[in-house]
C-alpha cells in the first residue's frame, strides 16, 4: 500500500528468489485480520469458519466466557450503589444522573481506545509515544469534557427542578469521568500490546466496565464533597 507494489519477492538468505505474496493474498490476510480485531473488539472469540457455517455451540463458546467475565466485573457497579444506598436515599435525584454519567464516559474511552488501537495496527504510533498520546488524549478528554459540563449544567439549571448543587455535582463528575475514560481508553491498548496482548482486547466491553465503576466512584466522591452525604 505505501509503494504501491502489486507483489513483494520473498528471498532466501542469499537473495534468490523462491516466490511472491500478491496483492490478492495480502488482502486475504487484512481481511482475516481485520475481522479478528473486529469481534476481540466486540468481546467475541475470533472464529475462522464463516458465520453461517458455524455451528450454534461453537458460537455460544465463542460469546459465553467474555460475557460472564463482564458479567461478573460489573457487579462491581451494583456493589458500589449499594454502598452509598443511604448517600442516594438523601438525594434521589443523583440516582437519574448514573446512566448518563457511565454511558457518557463508557462513550468516551471507546472513542480513545479505537483510535489507539487503529493507529497501533497501522504503525503510526509506537509504544514508546504513550506519553504524546496520553498529552493528546488529555488536552481532548479536557475540552469535550468541559463542553458536555457546561452544556449540562446550563440544562439542568434552565429546564431542570434539582438543586444547584446537584447540578455542580453532575457536572464535575462529567469532566473528570471524561479526562479519565479517556486516558484509560488510551493507555490500557498501549499496556495490552506492551505485554504481548492484543490490544483489541482492551476495546469497549471491557473498558465500558472499567469507566462504569470509576464514574460511579467519581460521582460519589463528589456527592459526599459538596453535598455533605
Amino acid at each position: 500500500n505505501k509503494y504501491d507494489f502489486l507483489a513483494l519477492p520473498i528471498v532466501d538468505t542469499e537473495n534468490r528468489l523462491v516466490g511472491i505474496v500478491t496483492v490478492d493474498d495480502a488482502m486475504d490476510v487484512l481481511q482475516e485480520e481485520a475481522t479478528e480485531d473486529m469481534e476481540r473488539m466486540a468481546a467475541i472469540q475470533p472464529s475462522e469458519r464463516p458465520y453461517l457455517l458455524t455451528r450454534v455451540l461453537d458460537l455460544y463458546r465463542y460469546r459465553v466466557v467474555w460475557l460472564l467475565l463482564l458479567m461478573i466485573s460489573a457487579s462491581f457497579t451494583g456493589a458500589i450503589i449499594t454502598y452509598f444506598e443511604d448517600a442516594l436515599a438523601a438525594q434521589v435525584a443523583l440516582t437519574a444522573f448514573i446512566p448518563m454519567l457511565m454511558d457518557t464516559g463508557g462513550n468516551c474511552g471507546s472513542q480513545s481506545s479505537v483510535t489507539v488501537i487503529r493507529s497501533l495496527s497501522l504503525g503510526e504510533l509506537r509504544l514508546g509515544d504513550w506519553w504524546r498520546a496520553s498529552w493528546k488524549e488529555l488536552q481532548v478528554g479536557g475540552l469535550c469534557g468541559v463542553t458536555l459540563a457546561l452544556v449540562n449544567l446550563a440544562r439542568l439549571t434552565l429546564f431542570s427542578q434539582v438543586g444547584t448543587a446537584v447540578a455542580l455535582v453532575v457536572s464535575l463528575t462529567l469532566i473528570v469521568t471524561v479526562v479519565s475514560s479517556k486516558l484509560l481508553g488510551c493507555l490500557l491498548p498501549i499496556a495490552a500490546s506492551r505485554l504481548g496482548m492484543d490490544p483489541a482486547v482492551m476495546a469497549s466491553p471491557f473498558i465500558s466496565t472499567i469507566v462504569d465503576v470509576l464514574s460511579l466512584l467519581i460521582y460519589f466522591a463528589f456527592a459526599a464533597l459538596l453535598l455533605g452525604l
